[in-house]
């Protein structure tokens, strides 16, 4: 009879604590730490912690270090699971446990219960390896089938990033790679907060933070903060890593506006989530992902659909996409709103001449093809 997964995290203090570093399309994403259940499974635990250390050397029948280090997660399934751990042929037709190619199922102890759980993979009963999963949902029909050896304590943010990657055939079309991976000792540092240099303290993703999501000045106070290592970014031009403090901050804004019904404390959020859109959109702009700039100008309308600046921006975007005609109906809304705004004018004659300037393209074409 298989039991409720622990509500506590950990489970138990003394079982041995284990992290993945992941990377998503070559970016660094976060953190997960894990607790692996060796109170209740503890040849399973010990296949997956040492896999993470890397220190049982090279599989007897892979040939392959026998560690995850460099593995991709090779199969992603939207609310159910994403799945790792072959470390040897990386597609889901290898890896091998510390104990040989197989072995077998330890006990069934624990349910499928709950999002975040780290249960063994496998191709029938008694068939263990180094294949794993983490549950994205409650998978009840996966109970007594295999066998759950282990729990996220940090960085559910991070499975839920692979859990929304973009698939095909259940693949994930940018690689997603467990970059590092190790033990932790009691004491360390779980390392949840970024190590960029940037002076950035708070954990990447709110789940993952100690702050009151009910105390909207406190939520504010560490978007702000983050905010404003994004704009350090953006003045340094580091487009990309300014990117992604806005959208940090903005999950923090976004999980306190869940979190509290008072309709006037939501409405304080909105400033800061403002900004960190249409700084998204500016960065974007400079990176000339013009239907990404697009998407976020629209966000910003959404909010406030009377924000020059989103106009403004996304009238920009769109002469990056050529759609001359859609800059000038955004560019003359942001005029009626603004018709003291001498550069919303400056950008229309800008987008007149370069309406001129194509037509004469065209023209010359023309008369080459039919000279």
């Amino acid at each position: 009879m298989s039991n409720p997964t622990p509500v506590n995290k950990p489970g138990n203090p003394e079982n041995p604590r284990v992290f993945f570093d992941v990377d998503i399309g070559g970016e660094r994403v976060g953190r997960i730490v894990f607790e692996v259940f060796a109170d209740v499974v503890p040849k399973t635990a010990e296949n997956f912690r040492a896999l993470c250390t890397g220190e049982k050397g090279v599989g007897q029948s892979t040939g392959k270090p026998l560690h995850f280090k460099g593995c991709p997660f090779h199969r992603i399934i939207k609310k159910f699971m994403v799945q790792g751990g072959d470390f040897s042929n990386q597609n889901g037709t290898g890896g091998e446990s510390i104990y040989g190619d197989k072995f077998q199922d330890e006990n069934f102890h624990y349910k499928h219960d709950k999002e975040g759980l780290l249960s063994m993979a496998n191709a029938g009963p008694n068939t263990n390896g180094s294949q794993f999963f983490i549950t994205t949902v409650p998978t009840p029909h996966l109970d007594s089938k295999h066998v759950v050896f282990g729990q996220v304590l940090k960085g559910m943010g991070v499975v839920k990033m692979l859990e929304n990657v973009e698939t095909k055939d259940d693949a994930p079309v940018k690689p997603c790679i467990i970059a590092d991976c190790g033990e932790h000792k009691a004491g360390d540092d779980w390392g949840v907060a970024p190590n960029d240099g940037s002076g950035d303290a708070h954990p990447d993703f709110p789940e993952d933070s100690d702050v009151d999501f009910k105390d909207v000045d406190k939520v504010l106070a560490v978007a702000e903060d983050v905010k404003n290592i994004g704009n350090n970014f953006f003045k340094s031009q580091n487009w990309q890593s300014a990117v992604k403090k806005y959208s940090k901050a903005l999950r923090y804004l976004e999980v306190c506006g869940d979190t509290v019904d008072d309709e006037s404390a939501q409405k304080k959020l909105e400033p800061t989530a403002l900004s960190c859109i249409l700084n998204t959109a500016a960065c974007k702009l400079k990176m000339q992902l013009w239907q990404e700039a697009i998407d976020s100008c629209d966000e910003a309308l959404e909010l406030n659909n009377t924000n020059t600046k989103a106009l403004f921006r996304r009238a920009q975007a769109w002469q990056g996409l050529k759609e001359f005609n859609k800059a000038m109906i955004d560019l003359k809304k942001a005029q009626e709103i603004a018709p003291d705004d001498k550069a919303i004018g400056n950008e229309m004659q800008r987008v007149k001449q370069k309406v001129k300037e194509e037509k004469e393209k065209e023209k010359k074409i023309y008369a080459k093809m039919f000279a």
